[in-house]
């Protein structure tokens, strides 16, 4: 039973085989094998190559059993039981086997004790063989007597993971892991007979092969031939430079995984208040399942740059836009205040300018890397200590754009359906997504998905690494989504395939709709396009006439002039098919941040109060006045870019900001800056010097994921709990004591005893997790909402009956199609593309001070076709300047065939290349999101990278 057939909603056959095992009746169900039934009643029977998930193959031989009546031994991970069967797994014919293939196993296996691994300095551990070792243990197996095997080399060119195929019995379970799971396919069995051998792609060394590190083969392996790298923070708590099968630790705390939107679960090891390593956990999400950042961007908590006091600027450093700050000599610019201090300057601030110039001259960013109870108590700070609803976070530079569709379209910004319902589509769309990059796991299952037979549709300029998956690659012109997603409906409404019952029951608006549709023939828009006619009619058929049908989509979506139109043509591509409201169909944005989702539901926006109720409506006003007791202002905040503007020209004077680094987020990142150094009173709570802390009046030095406890939503609507799994260092403190502290101090009387509080006063006001407790995610973890009722199960896809508007049903939105605002020509010829890259997160605050993702990418790149370096002169690996009309920065040129001739993609993590210094601040006008994915740039050979910036590891 393959990892991929573990798919949702799979119900169990019902069917019961009768049989004896070891003279005891036990019973299987279909599908069960002898193994996996003993394993439930409590037989222990060695074996190595099965694992839960993966495939069982059947080769190590160490499970075999006797069946009476038949000749030969069976593996019982492989071989399943039928009705009447007698087994032995405990006969002495059964256990010699057993025992026989245990010995020569540990034959194979180093015999000197004392043959550890070692990685730079750290000391050399005596070995043990994980599984192997232990069922050697329980059967009595000692000294082997055979001959020992000659032994490969130790593999140490991997920054994560060590290869020591000494250890290595040929049990495939890293292969499995690699090839099934997560869809890699880097790891293979090469050679026959006693040259047979695990190899990383070709027989290169597994820091030169194509393997993204999601430890996939490490967490399978049953005897630590391939085991994670101990980085350097943590190894003297460790005692060790790489994580041993017998390592023992203080304590395993179940979290989740701080990054994408995914919600991994993941197991925290900790000794000596040091995370030592991370396992994946069979949460919902991910099954187990991480990539590189989960498993291996864990230690940036133990960084020596964490701030741990707080800090005030110094009198005689006054700020300048063009600031470059070493987070190593912080003390020429600040110095250190008690927090009693700290606090009281900070609240002292805002206050003075509250009084003296409104409360609209004050501004609050909060964060998706946040709990939901920071995000709640945050904006409740603004909006009933500040008086405004000046408050906003990431999410305006993400998704705003599709939540504005979405609320417009259906009622609601939320997902319809789990990224996991893809096993159960028959077509799949994803379009402006790099999932491979952005959410690895979910992309593993889309994978999964495509192996079962889901038909994958890819729309985006650019080729991933999904494309070699895809039954077919849409690479139209960037810019052009609306041209593509319009012509595909006008075949759907050409050719009848719309689905007239469901258009009538339950939408508004599709005359209009169809009227809007009428010049879109995909004759007329391929050349805008780039995407021949029969193509894009092949895919409408294909979208509109499937069973199931999903669309998952990402910021190449979004972070448009025309992101909201975008999103406008996905809903309608939905409705107007009736591809929604079932399993295996829908829409899905792809959140970017942990808790992009959860900040977003808790208020951390400027129109909407918790859970989507706007500012401007009277009654919900009302509504929140009553739980806080006091008026709040009508009118909807300023959005974050639109913040930078008012701060740039005097209007917005105070700004608190939460675990943001808009200096490096926000487009035009130079006028940003600026905007920063103009501020009379800016208060930064993070837990690194980040370079918009650099412009700060106060630094409050905050827990960093691992540090606290809280729940988190996920892209999938699933609340989930993260745990604390160690203390926050020095004199750092908790978030939502300091939130409460500068509430207390700004005249808010707010006593919360504890995280659990707010989120029961979170309950109160936010319907849709009404039914949530503390309680049951304490003893559940995981709780899908909408969940109206105590004890309900959460309803994991939406819109089955209705959608959440006034009249029930869903709108159609026409759109027209509208060009970036800034387009190529002869000065700037080249497209920017920004986005993120698989190792690195967000503006890298946190990932480029990970040992392991730092050295896998350490330096700033820019992407650029390989006939495009060539005609200007550039070779890979060579400095580039790219040059925009707001500003330029250099990086290392790399060769990337997958993104079109005549574009650049740039991440943007990189300190000492902040792309968005580049970017065009103009905004989609309905979700007020900037045009982060399309502006003109000109590259120029040559250029220096600077070095040394605050966020280099």
């Amino acid at each position: 039973m393959s990892a991929v057939l573990k798919q949702p909603l799979a119900a169990a056959v019902a069917v019961k085989i009768d049989f004896h095992l070891d003279g005891q009746p036990v019973s299987a169900l279909a599908g069960e094998t002898i193994l996996q039934v003993a394993k439930r009643e409590g037989v222990k029977i060695p074996h190595l190559c099965y694992k839960d998930g993966l495939e069982p193959v059947g080769n190590c031989r160490s499970c075999m059993v006797e069946v009476d009546g038949e000749r030969v031994l069976a593996a019982s991970c492989c071989r399943a039981p039928v009705a009447g069967m007698q087994v032995k797994s405990a006969s002495p014919r059964a256990i010699a086997s057993q025992k026989l293939v245990l010995e020569l196993l540990m034959s194979d296996m180093p015999r000197d004790p004392q043959a550890g691994e070692a990685v730079d300095d750290a000391p050399v551990q005596p070995r043990d063989f994980g599984e192997l070792s232990g069922w050697a243990k329980v059967m009595g197996v000692t000294e082997p007597r055979f001959a020992a095997r000659v032994q490969p080399p130790q593999d140490l060119s991997h920054p994560a993971i060590a290869v020591n195929l000494d250890a290595c019995i040929q049990c495939t379970r890293c292969l499995r892991a690699c090839r099934d799971e997560q869809v890699n396919d880097v790891i293979g069995l090469a050679f026959r007979g006693p040259h047979a051998q695990i190899v990383f792609d070709q027989g290169d060394a597994m820091g030169q092969s194509t393997c993204v590190a999601c430890g996939e083969c490490v967490q399978a392996c049953p005897t630590g031939a391939l085991t994670s790298v101990i980085p350097a923070a943590s190894r003297v708590a460790a005692g060790a430079a790489v994580v041993t099968p017998s390592m023992q630790v203080d304590k395993v705390v179940d979290s989740l995984c701080p990054f994408c939107g995914v919600g991994c679960q993941v197991t925290y090891h900790v000794k000596d208040e040091k995370i030592i390593h991370v396992e994946g956990r069979d949460g919902p999400a991910n099954d187990g399942r991480l990539c590189v950042k989960g498993r291996y961007g864990f230690d940036y908590a133990h960084h020596p740059q964490r701030l741990t006091t707080p800090l005030i600027r110094r009198a005689d450093a006054p700020k300048t836009a063009d600031v470059i700050l070493d987070a190593d000599n912080w003390r020429e610019v600040f110095r250190e205040a008690t927090w009693e201090e700290a606090l009281d300057v900070a609240a002292n601030g805002f206050t003075t300018i509250r009084e003296q110039k409104g409360p609209k001259a004050l501004v609050g960013f909060g964060s998706a890397k946040g709990s939901n109870e920071e995000a709640y108590l945050f904006q409740k700070l603004v909006r009933t200590g500040f008086g405004s609803n000046n408050v906003d976070h990431c999410t305006r530079l993400c998704h705003a754009s599709s939540v504005a569709a979405l609320l417009e379209g259906i009622g609601s910004g939320a997902v319809s359906n789990p990224v996991r319902d893809v096993a159960l589509a028959e077509v799949v769309i994803i379009i402006g997504a790099n999932p491979s990059v952005n959410h690895p796991v979910a992309a593993s299952f889309i994978k999964n998905a495509v192996k079962l037979g889901t038909k994958l549709i890819l729309l985006d300029p650019r080729r991933g690494d999904l494309s070699r998956l895809a039954h077919r690659h849409l690479a139209f012109k960037a810019d052009t989504d609306v041209a593509l997603l319009n012509a595909m409906m006008h075949v759907i409404v050409e050719e009848g395939l719309t689905a007239p019952e469901f258009i009538a029951a339950r939408t508004i608006g599709f005359d209009e709709l169809k009227a809007n549709l009428g010049a879109y023939s995909p004759e007329a828009m391929a050349p805008i396009c780039g995407i021949d006619a029969a193509t894009i009619r092949e895919v409408a058929r294909l979208y509109a006439t499937s069973k199931g049908s999903m669309i998952l989509w990402g910021m190449g979506v979004s972070q448009h002039v025309h992101g909201t139109d975008n999103a406008r043509c996905l809903i309608a591509l939905a409705l107007m098919t009736g591809q929604i409201g079932r399993p295996g169909t829908g829409l899905h944005p792809l959140r970017g941040q942990n808790n992009v989702q959860g900040a977003s539901d808790a208020g951390l926006i400027p129109m909407m109060y918790p859970d989507y109720q706007r500012v401007d409506n009277p009654e919900a006003r009302a509504r929140f006045e009553k739980l806080w007791g006091m008026q709040l202002d009508p009118t909807p905040g300023l959005t974050v870019v639109e913040v930078m503007d008012a701060a740039y020209d005097g209007q917005v004077n105070g700004l608190y900001v939460m675990g943001e680094n808009p200096a490096m987020s926000d487009p035009d990142a130079n006028h940003a800056r600026a905007a920063l150094a103009k501020l009379d009173h800016l208060v930064v709570q993070d837990i690194f010097l980040t370079e918009t802390a650099a412009f700060a009046d106060v630094i409050l030095p905050a827990s960093a994921f691992a540090e606290k406890t809280g729940s988190f939503t996920n892209t999938d609507r699933l609340v989930q709990l993260g745990q604390a799994a160690v203390k926050p260092p020095g004199d750092a403190r908790q978030d939502l004591w300091i939130i409460q502290q500068l509430a207390h101090r700004i005249g808010l009387d707010w006593h919360y005893a504890d995280v659990g509080e707010v989120f029961d006063e979170m309950r109160l006001c936010m319907p849709n997790i009404a039914g949530i407790t503390w309680q049951r995610l304490l003893d559940d973890g995981a709780v899908t909402y909408p969940c109206l009722t105590e004890g309900a199960p959460g309803d994991r896809v939406e819109f089955v009956k209705r959608f959440p508007t006034p009249t029930g049903r869903a709108r159609f939105v026409p759109a027209g199609i509208i060009s970036a605002d800034e387009q190529p020509d002869t000065d700037y010829p080249l497209v920017l593309i920004t986005g993120r890259q698989l190792e690195h997160w967000h503006t890298g605050s946190m990932t480029r001070r990970s040992q392991a993702l730092d050295a896998i990418e350490p330096d700033p790149v820019a992407m650029m076709h390989p006939v495009d370096m060539q005609r200007l002169g550039i070779k890979p690996g060579e400095v580039v300047t790219l040059e925009s009309r707001r500003g330029e920065v250099a990086l290392y040129a790399r060769a990337d065939d997958g993104s079109p001739p005549g574009t650049v993609f740039v991440p943007f993590c990189y300190a000492e290349a902040a792309i968005n210094r580049l970017t065009n601040p103009k905004l989609d006008p309905f979700g007020k999101i900037p045009e982060f994915k399309f502006c003109a740039v000109r590259a120029l050979a040559g250029g220096e990278v600077k070095e040394g910036l605050v966020g280099a590891n």
